[in-house]
């Protein structure tokens, strides 16, 4: 789906306290997002579907405190922005349209901090929610805006299972059959990340039921 005046020994003592700590906060920062990367795959690919909403609303619970936490890092909040995502499209119809939106903020404001948007991710997901969302005046839905996601993810990493596949569902939707085809052979063809095996192989499955229908 934003000075207190040390004297100079003071000064000192603070300093050398963040750099002994530093390294100490981002493990634990990566260590937290590791733990809910992992949740959240097992959740989409594995938990039966009566489940995955209550989940996911934890899971993006957390989320977003992780993101208090540490607000100018891209990464986690690419993660906020998928949780809210998948919990947005697991809730359905008009109650989702809040954390849609939501999650379309947090993937923007990522984007602002890291072009890239986490290799892409931003952009796919991004993407999907504008494409997915209906339209004015109930929803920011954009087909144009879509388009402009799904190629901006495509330029970062063109070969990645997650973007041909969503970017070949949105073609089909649009009645471009030959372009669609194109894209879902290519998240066929596509290589999984070790950070995300599991769903870009859940993927890559989706991409060869969506060629069969092509």
């Amino acid at each position: 789906m934003r000075a207190i005046p040390f004297s100079r020994l003071f000064m000192v003592a603070a300093l050398g306290g963040a750099l002994v700590l530093s390294p100490l906060s981002a493990s634990a920062f990566e260590s937290e997002l590791f733990s809910l990367k992992n949740r959240w795959e097992h959740t989409v690919t594995e938990m039966p579907a009566n489940q995955r909403e209550s989940t996911l609303r934890a899971l993006a619970g957390e989320a977003e405190r992780l993101a208090q936490q540490n607000p100018n890092q891209a990464e986690v909040l690419v993660w906020q922005g998928i949780v809210l995502a998948s919990y947005a499209r697991e809730r359905g119809g008009l109650g989702a349209l809040g954390t849609a939106g939501d999650a379309r903020t947090v993937l923007e404001r990522a984007v602002e901090i890291d072009p890239t948007g986490g290799n892409g991710s931003a952009y796919v997901t991004l993407g999907a929610l504008y494409d997915r969302a209906p339209g004015r005046p109930l929803g920011f839905g954009n087909s144009a805006t879509a388009e402009r996601m799904f190629q901006r993810a495509l330029e970062i990493r063109p070969d990645g299972i997650d973007v041909n596949y969503y970017y070949a569902a949105f073609l089909k939707e649009e009645g471009n059959t030959q372009a669609a085809r194109e894209h879902a052979q290519r998240a066929v063809n596509g290589t999984a990340r070790e950070s995300r095996q599991r769903s870009d192989e859940a993927l890559r499955r989706d991409a060869e039921a969506l060629l069969r229908e092509l």
